[in-house]
């Protein structure tokens, strides 16, 4: 297909235990039950069960005129005929005026058009009625959507706006689609000919909780080179230069993480936005659909353009109106709109209520302004890793020879979270924090790049005596830590440091903190290991110092 270049062109990526891809169960109809003799639905529902479906051949449909609203007929006098009748005895049409028919509209219903809502005729194997995504034997249905191209299909045919148009997507843009890490899989694999997405090939059989990751009805957790991965195909398919935005989709408690990864590591100039949703496609209350409309409407606006006409905002998230930092978004409540901007100095920059607008501008660097992007990263840093008794430096290779991030090279980051009255006893010692002791020791064997994320007391991060011993070990075995304050709402100034060894966090978020530690550690490597990590000398602490200074340059610009 040519693209269209009055429209700009917007990818959407496809991320893991997205509701916004999700949908509910296909239940079989009740007037199906009825014809096939099969119990009815529990709930006793009179209507038909009606989804969206494809039709094989067209239909011929005689729609009763005036009931598309309760009102219609009051209005008759502004309407032309109706195109004929049906007749009260036969049940036939015809074009003549007939006593006591009923005026009706000949439509034809073509299977090009798009998908219709139908009633649901599928039964089980068994030719028992589906009442949920489970078979009488236990065996489950897949509700998540491949990729969003259905999804785009379905808000283009049956949402409308205030003034009753529809096509709400596709007016504004021209859409592809890529799985980067989807919800939804294809178990028994896919021909070339059936995709949807940009991908070319067949695809073969594909593992569940591997190459995709749903959360029902079981949940399936990415893994750490899940996040390698699709920030490979992010980069790539961003760098091609074809589009002009580029939408994410993920469940709603976690997209925040993604998004603000990509701000870092992403060297896009066009908006990255994320978008999740509170309820699955179809299901009442559906926030998704909108959320996804005004992405595409922030990303067709352009004001999110500079001079040079480069992306001056970053990477956001866009849901019900508001346009978020990635930086500073957080879900706080499950239900739609309850997202907040956390840290305590905004983080709402604009909104799309009606025209997408913006109001503030941020200064933290971001996608092609980041230090961290993936073609600003080294080919390989210094880890740190247990050789027998003793701890040595060793090379970690961070991209292969394509430029492409390996997932071998991915760091392990720890959240150490702060609690009032959480010490042991009164000893201040180390050996009571067997939690931290253990990871530093799996560490050590494991990950050669690693570090902590010490979540301290609100405002200033700060922890408690044993505690902070604990930590210290771990920086003096290659691990950078870094303070935030708990809640989300003040800054971990240079006072919680202990003296220039730990990193002040500023205003994010533990779990935000952590994506950026990640990513200094693909940037810088591991802190220099002092001889004897128990007792470093003044010149090997002043080299951690120095060391930690380059990735608080990072934590205070971005």
């Amino acid at each position: 297909m040519s693209h269209d270049t009055s429209k700009p062109k917007i990818v959407i990526f496809s991320g893991p235990r997205a509701t916004i891809q999700n949908s509910p169960s296909l239940v079989t109809s009740p007037s199906v039950r009825e014809a096939r003799g099969l119990l009815p639905v529990a709930s006793g529902a009179g209507y038909d069960t009606v989804r969206s479906q494809l039709l094989a051949a067209p239909v011929t449909a005689y729609v009763q005129a005036y009931s598309a609203h309760p009102l219609e007929g009051d209005a008759q006098g502004l309407y032309a005929d109706a195109d004929g009748f049906i007749d009260p005895v036969t049940g036939k049409f015809t074009t003549e005026a007939i006593a006591g028919g009923t005026p009706v509209y000949e439509v034809t219903l073509e299977p090009s058009h798009g998908p219709y809502m139908l009633p649901y005729a599928a039964t089980q194997a068994d030719g028992s009625a589906w009442d949920s995504q489970i078979s009488v034997d236990g065996q489950a249905r897949q509700l998540f959507y491949p990729d969003a191209s259905r999804i785009v299909t379905e808000i283009d045919r049956y949402a409308v706006d205030g003034s009753g148009h529809n096509n709400l997507l596709s007016s504004q843009a021209e859409f592809d689609f890529v799985r980067a890490a989807p919800s939804g899989g294809y178990t028994l694999g896919q021909p070339e000919h059936e995709r949807t997405d940009k991908g070319e090939g067949a695809i073969p059989p594909e593992v569940l909780g591997e190459d995709f990751f749903p959360y029902m009805p079981a949940r399936q957790e990415p893994a750490i080179s899940t996040l390698a991965k699709l920030t490979n195909v992010v980069s790539t398919t961003l760098a091609e230069g074809d589009y002009d935005g580029a939408i994410w989709l993920e469940g709603s408690p976690t997209t925040e993480e993604t998004v603000y990864w990509l701000n870092l590591l992403t060297n896009a100039t066009v908006p990255i936005v994320g978008n999740c949703s509170q309820y699955g496609h179809g299901v009442l209350g559906n926030d998704g659909d909108h959320n996804l409309v005004q992405a595409t409407s922030y990303i067709a606006s352009r004001v999110w353009a500079d001079e040079a006409g480069l992306d001056r905002v970053g990477a956001v998230m866009i849901q019900n109106g508001q346009v978020f930092t990635a930086r500073e978004v957080v879900k706080a409540d499950a239900r739609p709109g309850g997202y907040v901007a956390m840290g305590g100095t905004g983080g709402v920059v604009g909104n799309t209520v009606e025209e997408p607008v913006l109001t503030f501008i941020p200064v933290a660097k971001h996608t092609h302004k980041s230090e961290l992007t993936l073609d600003r990263l080294p080919t390989s840093v210094t880890g740190t890793m247990l050789r027998g008794e003793t701890l040595a430096a060793v090379e970690v290779s961070v991209k292969d020879d394509t430029g492409a991030l390996l997932a071998s090279a991915m760091p392990k980051v720890t959240v150490a979270k702060y609690v009032n009255y959480g010490q042991d006893d009164f000893s201040d010692s180390a050996d009571s924090e067997v939690e931290v002791l253990a990871r530093i020791e799996k560490n050590l064997r494991d990950h050669a790049l690693a570090g902590f994320v010490a979540e301290g007391s609100a405002p200033y991060g700060g922890v408690y005596e044993s505690l902070a011993a604990a930590l210290r070990l771990a920086i003096f075995r290659g691990m950078p830590v870094v303070a935030v304050g708990r809640g989300g709402g003040g800054f971990a100034f240079r006072s919680a440091t202990q003296g220039g060894l730990v990193i002040a966090g500023s205003n994010l978020m533990a779990h935000k903190a952590r994506m950026l530690l990640m990513a200094c550690l693909l940037k810088f490597g591991s802190l220099p290991v002092p001889v004897d990590p128990d007792n470093p000398t003044a010149e090997e602490v002043d080299a951690i110092k120095a060391q930690v200074a380059r990735y608080q340059h990072i934590f205070d610009t971005h």
